[in-house]
């Protein structure tokens, strides 16, 4: 187990074998279309010209020639509103959130989660892969493991750790604090542990808080995108499009940005345009879908994904991409599958079936 957490952000970043490794944390998914605008430039000049969605829905850019002018690029856009807290602020929100459906609407709530975790100077001591998940009641992101997480229930909030319900309830108005203090708790008691769920016993994170429900529950995973043409609550039009193995062109992201409108990354590597008029998102996936971006919810494209691979990773025993796209062109699949470079399996979703590259070829991996 590593003592060093070598988790990128945009100021420390991961140099890997294709060049330097910049992720940019985006609370929620949210980005606006004049950052993802800068990005995409950013990619262009600085990088390889692609923008990866990762399934924490963040951002990344690979094969990065000078860091400090990608983190210069991603502080003037507003990205790095923290220096010290900035590969911290890993936050899950349902996408859809205040748009379409759930029991309410939690955008707020990562605003202020956000706020809290940047005012806390404890909290700059999280490991860069401890994550925050907030589902506003449907259920699409409790399933995703999050290592502290509120479920918005039709009375209360039940607070999670590791994905598994602990028979807390919570008023609306105390979830922020909550989280606050459970994770502070854990950077005092983890030890070496990384994760929530490596700790031996994760209760004493809130032990002072009152069970007042059956604990135990867990919520099963959400493996597929929200795709197509989305009717939101105001009658407004959000695009869903899935990304093929989570690689976004900088010219598609500018197209995305041309639309001026709000978007959301998802954890599943798609991203949610939002907020549009019918005219606009008729226009728009006229554009996109030519482009290589994914609307059909009958796409295999919403059933497989896979780790860089070669050449990006020297881990890797294959070009991992090219294997995964040459199914998803040409085969059927059954459930997801995810294709993988190395035992490591990075990348691989809590369900499904994971194949790993070897010398002879993919084979099943153990799980």
């Amino acid at each position: 187990m590593r003592d060093d957490d070598a988790c990128p952000g945009a100021l420390q970043v991961h140099q890997a074998a294709d060049g330097a490794l910049a992720r940019l944390r985006l609370p929620g998914g949210v980005i606006t279309a004049a950052q993802l605008e800068a990005l995409a430039h950013t990619a262009t000049e600085f990088g390889n010209g692609t923008l990866e969605l990762t399934v924490r829905g963040n951002l990344q850019l690979r094969g990065v020639r000078d860091t400090t002018a990608v983190a210069d690029a991603a502080a003037a856009a507003g990205l790095l509103p923290s220096t010290t807290h900035e590969r911290v602020r890993n936050i899950l929100a349902s996408p859809l959130t205040g748009r379409v459906g759930g029991l309410t609407d939690v955008r707020p709530w990562v605003s202020a989660l956000d706020i809290a975790i940047q005012a806390d100077p404890d909290l700059a001591r999280l490991p860069g892969r401890f994550l925050f998940g907030i589902d506003d009641g449907r259920g699409d992101i409790s399933g995703l493991g999050a290592d502290l997480g509120a479920q918005v229930l039709p009375e209360g909030v039940a607070l999670l750790l590791a994905g598994r319900d602990t028979g807390i309830r919570l008023p609306v108005d105390a979830v922020v604090a909550a989280l606050i203090t459970a994770a502070r708790r854990f950077i005092h008691i983890r030890g070496k542990s990384w994760r929530i769920a490596e700790l031996a016993d994760p209760s004493a994170l809130v032990s002072d808080f009152e069970v007042s429900a059956p604990a135990g529950t867990t919520f099963p995973p959400v493996l597929r995108p929200p795709v197509g043409w989305i009717t939101q609550d105001d009658d407004k039009i959000t695009l869903g499009a899935a990304i093929p193995l989570g690689v976004l062109t900088a010219r598609q992201a500018e197209f995305v940005a041309a639309i001026a409108a709000p978007v959301v990354i998802t954890p599943w590597r798609s991203l949610l345009v939002c907020d549009l008029s019918e005219g606009v998102a008729d226009t728009s996936l006229r554009v996109l879908a030519p482009m290589g971006l994914v609307f059909d919810d009958t796409s295999p494209w919403l059933d497989i994904s896979a780790c860089v691979g070669r050449p990006g990773c020297e881990k890797s025993q294959a070009d991992v991409r090219a294997e995964a796209t040459r199914v998803a062109l040409g085969e059927e699949v059954d459930g997801h599958v995810h294709y993988v470079g190395c035992e490591r399996a990075c990348g691989s979703p809590p369900t499904g079936q994971v194949f790993v590259a070897t010398a002879e070829g993919f084979r099943p991996a153990s799980r």
